[in-house]
């Protein structure tokens, strides 16, 4: 079992760490409201330390789900962060999304004092958290990788290394570019049965069996059809990701007209007052 550090305790990294200490590791747990902190050494085995730093003190492994790019930038930099911290070897794995600009700034940083850094996104949502069944797409080194990925299978349905430092991050806009305009499809077509007076419940038990099928579709549907969105990954928090995937393709000179306009469809919900809704809450728009 290894010795590792958790820093961000929300709704993602709260269940993360505590499959890590179910796991049977030595688990040091940072978050920067304490209250969050409190209550997971309530439920879990652990040490609630002051600072990232302290945290990362003698960890092998120090994990991060934070919220942006500042707040990756923060708890790893700086004389409270986790680099300072960390002795040479171990391995710092970023579970946040951010672009991967940042991503490829701070493992340059970290190998100047003898550290590594994987990026490694997940997707799955609070679910996929709760219940240890994430997909991970991580960039960085093979070797790193390779060390890291056996801690966390201890909440994965799927850890694959993608390619270097910042490949995780640029798999994981893919992968929000793709539910984006799913969710705007599926959102369309059930609003639509709705008005056409449909039963939304047996149109979808036929055409999710068929080419239409989706995860969105059988997991999101019911709540949908019954217009409630108080659970799952936060409008605010998709348009943060939806903008880091349209400044990168700005960047590459890629297009994606419809991550846009979907983008401009969720700042509706905001605007509707749907910032903390779920991300299929773009039906509301439609309604």
């Amino acid at each position: 079992m290894a010795k590792v550090a958790f820093l961000g305790l929300g709704v993602m990294g709260s269940p993360m760490a505590g499959h890590l200490a179910a796991k049977g590791h030595d688990v040091a747990v940072y978050n920067r409201s304490p209250g969050r902190a409190e209550a997971w050494i309530a439920r879990h085995k652990g040490r609630n330390l002051p600072t990232p730093r302290e945290a990362a003190k003698g960890a092998e492994f120090v994990f991060a789900c934070v919220g942006n790019d500042d707040d990756l930038r923060a708890v790893c930099t700086g004389p409270d962060g986790a680099f300072a911290g960390m002795t040479p070897g171990a391995i710092f794995v970023d579970h946040t999304t951010v672009s991967a600009k940042v991503t490829r700034k701070l493992a340059a940083q970290a190998a100047t004092t003898g550290l590594a850094f994987v990026d490694a996104p997940v997707s799955g949502g609070q679910a996929g958290a709760e219940n240890g069944q994430l997909s991970i797409m991580c960039g960085g080194d093979p070797a790193d990788f390779a060390r890291a990925e056996p801690v966390m299978a201890s909440y994965a349905r799927i850890c694959r290394l993608i390619g270097p430092s910042g490949a995780g991050q640029l798999a994981k806009m893919v992968n929000q570019i793709c539910i984006a305009g799913l969710m705007q499809g599926l959102s369309e077509a059930l609003a639509f049965g709705q008005k056409a007076g449909l039963d939304g419940e047996k149109v979808v038990e036929v055409i999710s069996q068929g080419a239409a099928g989706s995860w969105q579709m059988v997991n999101r549907h019911k709540t949908m059809l019954a217009d409630e969105f108080d659970f799952g990954f936060a409008v605010d928090w998709m348009r943060k990701d939806l903008g880091i995937c349209l400044d990168t393709a700005e960047e590459i000179g890629a297009r994606l007209p419809v991550t846009a306009l979907v983008d401009q469809f969720y700042k509706d919900v905001q605007l509707m007052g749907g910032g903390r809704n779920d991300t299929s809450s773009l039906i509301r728009r439609l309604k």
